[in-house]
């Protein structure tokens, strides 16, 4: 007997190709990231956020008010995505143990429309989603812990650990947001396998776009006496040594 196609063929082969091109790309953006992190959007944007947690640290800290509201608007958008990022998987979950025949098994979708592969293609889109809500979860940690830090009344935290956590955070963000990318070519498999596809390209193309950078890093300036506490805590002392010299010539003028 000789081989025959069939509809239910185009899953098994535009299915992969579609998950197989944007798991490259993401691969290539990875590697990018890692060895020329200038030529990335994310790198762009970390690099901007160490210098502001280096500028932050120059502010007195009963005045960081403002550097925890920043924070607190992260902390807010992390939590919004990883709350619809539960309700979605609350959703698909009904979905699944939903057994009856819909809309999504039609015979207008070109491609297999049989329950086992339905029910692969909510299992894969609700490991997206759960995916996403760890990640922003994580993301609501570190923010939450830059926010301590960064609040911190003698103001003896290392920049480093204050860097850490943000970026940490940021980059937690980051997969949490690639995650929903991927199930949304997902949700696209559920009207069949060419849309899928489509879809898969399409987004590869606007990534492209967006994680691509093209501007130089900017150089912000570094204080000459040295990083934030030592700096401060030496000029404080040259203030008051100041005060005091200038106390005394105007007594010895008297």
């Amino acid at each position: 007997m000789g081989w025959k196609w069939k509809e239910e063929h185009l899953d098994l082969i535009l299915v992969p190709l579609g998950f197989s091109i944007m798991c490259i790309y993401h691969l290539f953006l990875l590697y990018r990231y890692l060895k020329r992190p200038h030529l990335t959007s994310i790198g762009y944007e970390n690099h901007n956020k160490k210098a502001w947690v280096e500028k932050m640290l120059l502010v007195e800290s009963k005045d960081r008010g403002f550097a925890v509201a920043v924070l607190n608007g992260h902390l807010s958008a992390s939590t919004s995505l990883s709350s619809i990022s539960l309700v979605l998987c609350s959703l698909i979950g009904a979905l699944l143990g939903n057994s009856s025949n819909n809309i999504l098994t039609s015979r207008f979708i070109l491609g297999d429309t049989s329950q086992s592969t339905s029910t692969i293609k909510y299992i894969a889109i609700l490991c997206c989603f759960l995916l996403a809500f760890a990640c922003f979860i994580q993301t609501t940690r570190h923010f939450v812990h830059g926010c301590f830090l960064i609040s911190m009344p003698t103001g003896d935290v290392p920049v480093d650990c204050i860097q850490k956590a943000v970026l940490r955070g940021s980059n937690f963000w980051a997969i949490g947001l690639r995650s929903l990318y991927f199930a949304t070519t997902l949700l696209l498999w559920i009207f069949g396998p060419i849309p899928m596809l489509v879809g898969s390209i399409v987004t590869v193309m606007i990534l492209y776009v967006l994680d691509i950078n093209k501007d130089p890093m900017i150089q912000y300036g570094h204080n000459s006496n040295g990083n934030g506490n030592g700096g401060r805590f030496l000029k404080k002392i040259e203030q008051e040594i100041s005060s005091v010299v200038e106390a005394f010539e105007h007594d010895g003028r008297q």
